[in-house]
């Protein structure tokens, strides 16, 4: 019989992490995703165990238009990968996922190949419903997987907006993947998005093959005027078939190609400090938010404070400076 994750010690999950038991694997992942204060001290003591065994891995971060095809390329992708020996791990970034289930790996029949892959491993968003907590999960959940022997790591990004930012800030190389009709295409999303592309991939190339040219054309034209982030890095367009797996290889070469390059220069390296450090930022002030919302003073105070501020009452600053002295840090 299995045993719980109470009964289970560090070393057990560490153990079978390690020896990349999936059961346990899959234990471990929903050790990092619970909210029990005990459960997290488990947790943190098993991460710390598994750390010198993870950094190795490519960590790759795909986003994209509605309707793009992105379960469907994730799939053709992680199929290609594992049929050329690698181990794959899909994972989701989807705030929204615990209040309307809109993950797309939230069924995984929707990835049927992937799941039965044994070299293949897909594990849904967290239903947090809160972005920093699905975050927090998925980077944990990435340390667990690298331990574990999963040399790719695909982080989808479910959501819109921020969830683009804080994808780009875990992974090594971010795909953003867009529809041929570039023009209609293009008003339509934001400078922001094409800003943290490595890569655009023009997908469904099969279905639009007269107007992939055009799209090709015209989003190379609108990455020429987007500073790049890397001086030995200027983002490819590239075209793409996530039905038929065409330039599946070509995109993957593409990633590697970055990757030697990024080692080379030590930018890889420079990339992933950085992450920590921002993560280590974004930690803290989760942690101080969750404290204050937490309190028991700012709790009580919090809706009279909430209805003045509403009915122009009392400014904001100073409806800021009461919660603030009631916390007992003002």
């Amino acid at each position: 019989m299995a045993k719980s994750l109470r009964d289970l010690t560090v070393s057990d999950l560490v153990t079978g992490v390690r020896s990349a038991d999936r059961a346990l694997v899959g234990r471990a992942i929903t050790l990092v995703e619970s909210r029990n204060v005990t459960h997290q001290e488990k947790a943190q003591a098993m991460l710390h165990a598994l750390l010198p065994f993870t950094g190795k891995a490519q960590r790759v971060g795909i986003s994209g238009v509605p309707g793009v095809g992105k379960s469907t390329f994730v799939e053709t992708l992680g199929c290609w990968l594992t049929g050329e020996g690698h181990k794959v791990a899909v994972l989701a970034v989807d705030p929204s996922s615990g209040r309307t289930g809109g993950s797309i790996l939230g069924d995984k029949t929707r990835m049927e190949r992937l799941s039965a892959d044994e070299n293949a491993f897909i594990r849904p968003s967290p239903s947090a419903g809160v972005l920093g907590g699905v975050a927090r999960a998925t980077r944990e959940t990435m340390v667990i997987l690298e331990a574990a022997g999963y040399d790719t790591v695909l982080v989808e990004t479910v959501g819109t907006g921020q969830s683009e930012t804080v994808v780009a800030e875990m992974v090594d190389f971010f795909l953003v993947l867009m529809l041929p009709g570039a023009g209609d295409e293009l008003q339509g999303i934001k400078k922001g998005i094409l800003e943290l592309a490595d890569m655009v991939a023009v997908n469904k190339a099969d279905i639009f093959e007269k107007k992939l040219k055009q799209a090709l054309r015209e989003y190379k034209s609108a990455l020429h005027i987007i500073t790049d982030v890397s001086p030995t890095w200027h983002p490819p367009v590239i075209g793409c078939s996530g039905l038929t797996g065409d330039g599946v290889p070509e995109l993957w070469a593409r990633i590697e190609k970055h990757r030697k390059l990024m080692d080379a220069s030590g930018e890889r390296q420079q990339r992933r400090e950085e992450q920590r450090l921002a993560w280590l930022n974004a930690q803290i002030r989760d942690r101080l938010m969750d404290d204050f919302f937490g309190h028991q003073g700012v709790e009580a105070l919090l809706p009279k404070i909430e209805k003045q501020v509403r009915e122009g009452d009392i400014t904001v600053s100073n409806g800021v400076r009461e919660l603030l002295k009631k916390y007992g840090h003002g």
